[in-house]
């Protein structure tokens, strides 16, 4: 019965959470998984500037929790061996990146996570083309 209490407590948050884990587990691994996660970073990031705008804190802080965690697993997935430089590069990025979004959530300003969300997205937008070619 625990799960029908979370349904009735939060329809969307369970509906999110179903979706997200349907998408991971189609993209499971390499590239398409790469992309998946910097789509949930960049939504999670545009999601915490609205609720700093509008002052949801709760609803804030879920959303920073997500971004960390994903910033996490993409660092998790780097590999250091083969990715030399270019894998030190994207640790650096992401510490800093992590750095930042905590330090935002700090405030109500919504213009860093604005920011990261649209360097984030460029860094998309460069790996998906990458990965098509």
């Amino acid at each position: 019965m625990a799960y029908a209490s979370t349904l009735l407590r939060d329809p969307w948050a369970t509906y999110r959470e179903i979706d997200a884990a349907g998408r991971t587990a189609q993209a499971a691994t390499g590239p398409k998984l790469v992309q998946l996660l910097y789509a949930e970073l960049v939504a999670a990031l545009r999601a915490a500037a609205c609720a700093a705008e509008h002052r949801q804190h709760r609803v804030k802080s879920d959303r920073v929790t997500r971004a960390t965690a994903i910033l996490f697993a993409l660092e998790t997935g780097l590999d250091f061996d083969q990715g030399g430089e270019v894998s030190k590069t994207l640790a650096r990025l992401y510490a800093g990146t992590r750095a930042q979004i905590v330090h935002a959530a700090l405030g109500d300003d919504p213009t860093p996570f604005r920011a990261t969300a649209d360097s984030m997205a460029e860094i998309a937008a460069a790996w998906a083309s990458i990965s098509a070619a």
